[in-house]
């Protein structure tokens, strides 16, 4: 049996939870659940990192100790998992022995092979990310170039490790490791890192400045960075220097999840450590996006935090897991509100899944005594909605595979909304007056075991939703992928119940709201039109009606800026739609333009073009697009707005 690791950061306990940390952990649980489903020898950890200044200075202003402060916090993650339906192998935290042990273990054996010095050092340390930065790191005169908060000035002694060793191997490594670091862009991000050259890593801080750490074990003066220290926890928690078989088995095949906001730490920090050590990267890093309120990342600071436990309490646990998976593109940052959150939920799960699930048992309670039918000749009609599900399994499971879950999720429910559509076309209720029977156990039955399959799929998403769907067709059970991939896995004769809605209709909180359950509406009703519509919006083709002045001030509120195209790809199952990934400024984001038949992707990657950066996110074809770049059009040709200087810089304004 195949074996599959998995991790999630591990959790600073200075603060209670919020959504990054539950989308995160929803994101590793589903993906675990999927791998289970596929027959593998599943491992899936999560924790919490318990020491550094960050701590120390949380337990100050609560008037607690150390350890006070982490055994207080701690509890809230452990309770959000719990409520959140996270089914993780193991929870981690770096206060344990069975961490510190590892941590002093690696520490002495780096120091007594040279790898780890003592020296000098002066620089400027920032408190909220612990890291430190030299001068040219800073922006804006002493602000930290991450959080931009003031940093402050440090000239102590302290422990290094030797990372510049290691610079040119880790550049082959990534270049010769494509699925090392995903997005593929993210990989670029690192490799342009590491143009600069690369410094040793402050692997200590002195206890005179910090107590709060493990300590080390060649200098009781001194603890350990917070970094070094918590990134141990993905190896010191499989039998790393303790159990060989074990940790074998599961580091052969580790992937590690992060926000985008770390990855230097996993994608340069780590792997250098593990070269040192003398153990392989893991397979991958897959680096997500952040979650956005409008146009800027939560924050405490800002006050614009989103709990996930009242989201929960108020919709229900597998809505927002599902808006969550379904919504956050592979690497891109995400747009939250309640009404995107109402109007994907009415549209996808009460319209969509629950009325599919309410047409199939209440036609069958009715017509058939609430027993599944025996299908009789499989028509054409049939057999097509039969061969969108097995697409929709293979779909899910490439999916999975490439860590692009949203993608595999608008599959199935395409899957849903072709049933309904099936539905209409075949129209059971009026076969029942005909008195054709076979024919309406026939309809009936495919519609079920559509169903069935469907709640398979999704099961790992909502698991208890899909339960309470399965039950009521008389099934349950965890299923694998080949038992989904054989249509006729509901017995005929078996008895169904009734149910109530499965998901109950949310009233929409603003018009906003309406305006996106139309347009998803439209999107059912008309993929191809409502595709062809939303090609447009992103592509700027058409303009405001031939007379139509506008002021200065109007014309004000739309932000043109420069962006520069670092990668694009063809949308999957369309041909129309174009996936550009761009760097505006510091900022990377994603649109999706319908220029297909224009441009192919290869040249587009290099040229600076012109885009409305203030344009709010909308999905196209279930792939998030944060902007609309600007193109000409006359007939049948079409040209971008570019920049002519192919040196100038992004993110600057046009106008």
């Amino acid at each position: 049996m195949s074996s599959f690791y998995l991790t999630t950061p591990i959790y600073y306990v200075n603060d209670k939870p919020h959504i990054g940390h539950a989308y995160t952990t929803i994101l590793g649980d589903v993906i675990t659940r999927y791998h289970r489903a596929m027959g593998e020898d599943v491992w899936f950890l999560t924790g919490t990192d318990e020491h550094g200044q960050k701590v120390q200075k949380a337990a100050a202003e609560h008037n607690m100790t150390p350890i006070e402060q982490c055994n207080s916090t701690v509890v809230r993650f452990q309770e959000l998992w719990r409520k959140l339906g996270i089914r993780n192998d193991d929870f981690i935290r770096t206060t344990e022995e069975r961490h510190k042990e590892i941590v002093r273990m690696i520490l002495q054996d780096l120091y007594d092979r040279d790898l780890i010095y003592k020296a000098q050092y002066q620089g400027h340390y920032c408190v909220p990310c612990e890291r430190f930065f030299t001068d040219k790191d800073l922006v804006e005169g002493n602000l930290c170039p991450d959080c931009r908060r003031p940093t402050n000035e440090i000239v102590e002694s302290n422990y290094f490790f030797r990372m510049s060793r290691y610079q040119e191997w880790l550049i082959d490594y990534i270049q010769t490791h494509p699925g090392f670091i995903l997005p593929a862009y993210r990989a670029n991000e690192t490799l342009g890192f590491l143009k600069k050259p690369l410094e040793d890593l402050c692997i200590s801080r002195p206890k005179s400045r910090l107590s709060w750490g493990i300590e080390l074990p060649f200098d009781p003066d001194y603890v350990c960075y917070v970094w070094f220290d918590a990134l141990i926890n993905y190896i010191s928690a499989i039998g790393y220097g303790k159990d060989p078989a074990r940790f074998e088995k599961y580091w052969k095949n580790a992937h590690h999840l992060i926000g985008k906001d770390i990855l230097t730490t996993h994608t340069v920090y780590w792997p250098t450590m593990l070269k040192a050590i003398g153990l392989e990267p893991p397979q991958t890093i897959l680096a997500h996006g952040w979650w956005l309120i409008g146009k800027d990342k939560m924050s405490k600071s800002r006050g614009n935090v989103v709990n996930p436990m009242e989201m929960a309490e108020k919709y229900g646990v597998d809505a927002f897991r599902y808006f969550l998976l379904s919504e956050m593109s592979l690497g891109q940052d995400a747009a939250f509100s309640e009404e995107a959150f109402v109007a994907r939920y009415n549209s996808d799960l009460a319209n969509d899944l629950g009325n599919m699930l309410s047409r199939a048992v209440k036609l069958t309670l009715r017509y058939f005594d609430g027993k599944i039918p025996a299908p009789g000749v499989f028509e054409m009609i049939d057999k097509q909605l039969y061969g969108q599900v097995a697409e929709a399994v293979d779909g899910m499971e490439k999916a999975v595979r490439e860590l692009r879950l949203d993608r595999g999720i608008e599959q199935v429910i395409g899957v849903v909304r072709a049933a309904n559509r099936y539905m209409e076309q075949t129209a059971p209720w009026t076969l029942a007056k005909k008195g054709e029977m076979d024919r309406l156990g026939t309809v009936l039955y495919v519609a079920s075991e559509t169903l069935r399959i469907v709640g398979g799929l999704l099961q790992p998403v909502m698991p208890e939703k899909m339960d309470r769907l399965l039950k009521t067709l008389g099934v349950s059970g965890s299923f694998r992928f080949e038992d989904l991939r054989n249509v006729g896995g509901l017995v005929p004769g078996q008895a169904i119940s009734d149910i109530d809605a499965l998901f109950p209709r949310i009233q929409p909180l603003e018009p906003e709201t309406a305006g996106n359950t139309k347009k998803a509406e439209a999107k059912k009703a008309d993929p191809k039109k409502a595709e062809q519509g939303n090609a447009a919006d992103s592509s700027a083709k058409h303009a405001a009606p031939e007379g139509v002045a506008i002021t200065i001030d109007d014309f004000a509120k739309v932000q043109l800026k420069t962006a520069r195209v670092l990668a694009a790809d063809k949308v999957e199952g369309t041909e129309k739609l174009l996936r550009l990934q761009l760097e505006v400024g510091g900022e990377k984001r994603q649109i999706v333009s319908g220029i297909a038949k224009f441009y192919k992707p290869e040249e587009l990657v290099g040229k600076t073009i012109v885009i409305v950066a203030n344009l709010k996110p909308v999905k196209i074809r279930g792939v998030e697009s944060c902007g609309m770049l600007l193109a000409a059009g006359s007939g049948e040709r079409l040209s971008l707005v570019t920049v002519d200087r192919p040196d100038f810089p992004s993110g600057a304004s046009v106008g």
